[in-house]
């Protein structure tokens, strides 16, 4: 299926779509007029109206799947989908910390075919044409919820004697490993595709292990758009989280 306006690329426009929603929430916050759960709803909704709109002025016939949008019509059965979080942390936006992001992924038959990151409060957005291998020393950091270690985060963290980083939104937490900052990100407490299918792609584009916690690829655009679990990490350590996981305890 042909994009709808081919003057600018798939990987220009999602880190354009990434970049100015992210100008938008920054606005959004503008002196802190809004606050609490009020500043998270119209976050939430100015960034997906934005968003869409610059889809369907783009990519009319590509399908979109979005976290604050309805999941209609056969999407699930597109070759080409938009895979979006307009707010990524919406709680951490909330709150003033810097922890929350904007994802954009395109996806084709199931995959990351570009894909970009914004981090707006820190002045960063990751792109998969453009990221960096992550081929720094190895930081023995491990990227966890603001709330602690989940099962199988904390069995990585005893094996390989790793240092838990508490981070807030996913995409901050899997940038913080193309960063360089940690080491491995490992989630099993389910999340939706939205949440992680961008910073899968950027991390992917960096060189970095990713997969399920049995080892299987990451598959995107199905019917449920649950993803139960998942590892972002550097490969070198790749088969030792994976056997972390695999045998806890």
């Amino acid at each position: 299926m042909r994009p709808s306006s081919p003057a600018i690329s798939d990987a220009e426009l999602a880190a354009a779509i990434a970049e100015g929603a992210g100008e938008i929430l920054l606005g959004v916050r503008h002196r802190d007029l809004l606050d609490g759960r009020l500043i998270g709803d119209v976050g939430d909704a100015m960034a997906q109206a934005w968003i869409s709109t610059v889809l369907s002025r783009h990519r009319r016939h590509d399908a979109v799947l979005s976290e604050e949008a309805e999941d209609v019509g056969d999407r699930a059965t597109a070759e080409r989908v938009w895979i979006i979080d307009p707010l990524d942390g919406t709680s951490e936006f909330s709150m003033g910390t810097s922890d929350w992001a904007v994802h954009v992924a395109l996806t084709v038959d199931g995959h990351p075919e570009v894909a970009a990151v914004s981090l707006p409060a820190k002045g960063e957005v990751f792109r998969s044409d453009h990221v960096p291998p992550a081929d720094g020393p190895l930081t023995g950091r491990l990227a966890v919820s603001r709330y602690g270690h989940s099962y199988h985060s904390a069995a990585v963290a005893d094996r390989l004697g790793m240092d838990a980083v508490r981070i807030g939104s996913a995409g901050a937490k899997a940038m913080a490993v193309v960063r360089g900052d940690a080491d491995a990100y490992v989630h099993s407490g389910g999340q939706y595709e939205w949440d992680n299918c961008a910073p899968v792609g950027v991390a992917l584009a960096a060189g970095l292990h990713c997969s399920r916690l049995d080892g299987r690829p990451i598959v995107y655009n199905n019917p449920q758009p649950y993803m139960p679990d998942f590892i972002i990490c550097r490969p070198e350590i790749a088969d030792a989280v994976l056997d972390a996981v695999a045998t806890p305890w």
